[in-house]
């Protein structure tokens, strides 16, 4: 445990061989010797409270996560705020996606609360969860842009923006949900048909490639939608980059068509469970509905 009461596992470390800093899970660089290891410390309020320290992070609460790129000292920290990620630069916004889970946790933790005991809280639950679906669909829809946005105001296109139909907070046939879908598939994607999370600038040097995740979603926000001829092929096309071994990656490169980012990707796997399974409950429906349409006494297989 530290002087400031954080264990000493909360810290990352980053070193040049030379000298080394320890830095806290808030961006704080806590422990600093400089320019060598054996040169006095720059910042040590590891040891004292007072002994100085660097941070660069949000202002007001966030959570932190971090991972080391691969085979590096590099420490990539993304910070998560009630604005959104905090990997994007500039002004902050009302990033519909950050509204959209808000909205999505009370309205599991309505649907749970007799096994949690909390039945008293539901109507305070319940009228935060309102308001914020009323928020969306006031300021979240773009006449413009033609479907639901990034950002509140904005008209940038969002791959994230498909989770209104996969969480249940519209129909997948609802109108403005459709053209949402829509517009995904015909301007967030590349020439394979695969997804980008969004072409806005974002303030980072470098271009992403597609998100197999993003693709998983359009092709279930597709069957959701009963468009299944449509998430069948999306489907298709996001399994084509499976590996000899059954694994995905978190993106693919839309120049050479390999995977790239983190591997194996959790999410894309999830994503893929997903979208099978609403494929799989419209094909189940659409077959059903043909069913009931054959006139009685004729047997619909003749």
């Amino acid at each position: 445990m530290t002087m400031d009461g954080l264990p000493i596992g909360d810290y990352a470390l980053l070193s040049d061989c030379r000298t080394a800093a320890l830095v806290s899970r808030a961006g704080s660089v806590d422990w600093l010797c400089f320019p060598r290891f054996d040169s006095p410390a720059v910042f040590a309020r590891i040891l004292d409270p007072a002994g100085g320290h660097f941070a660069i992070r949000p202002a007001g609460e966030f959570q932190a996560r971090r991972r080391y790129a691969d085979q590096t000292m590099v420490l990539e920290t993304t910070f998560r705020t009630e604005a959104g990620t905090a990997e994007i630069r500039g002004e902050p916004r009302d990033f519909l996606y950050s509204k959209l889970m808000c909205w999505v946790a009370l309205d599991r933790a309505i649907a749970l609360a007799p096994q949690l005991g909390a039945q008293d809280k539901v109507p305070d639950w319940r009228a935060a969860r309102e308001e914020i679906r009323a928020a969306i669909l006031e300021h979240g829809w773009s006449e413009e842009a033609g479907a639901f946005t990034q950002a509140f105001g904005g008209e940038d296109l969002d791959a994230s923006n498909l989770m209104l139909a996969c969480t249940g907070f519209l129909a997948g046939d609802d109108p403005r949900m459709k053209a949402t879908i829509d517009a995904t598939a015909q301007r967030l994607t590349d020439e394979r048909g695969l997804v980008y999370r969004y072409l806005a600038h974002d303030g980072l040097a470098g271009e992403e490639g597609t998100f197999l995740l993003c693709t998983f979603w359009l092709a279930q926000a597709q069957a959701l939608a009963g468009e299944v001829d449509q998430a069948v092929a999306t489907f298709e096309r996001a399994v084509a980059a499976i590996n000899d071994v059954g694994l995905l990656a978190e993106e693919v490169d839309a120049g050479s068509g390999e995977m790239i980012g983190n591997f194996p990707q959790a999410f894309s796997h999830i994503g893929l469970i997903n979208a099978a399974w609403a494929i799989a409950q419209a094909q189940q429906r659409a077959a059903s509905c043909d069913r009931s349409a054959v006139p009685a006494g004729l047997d619909h297989r003749s």
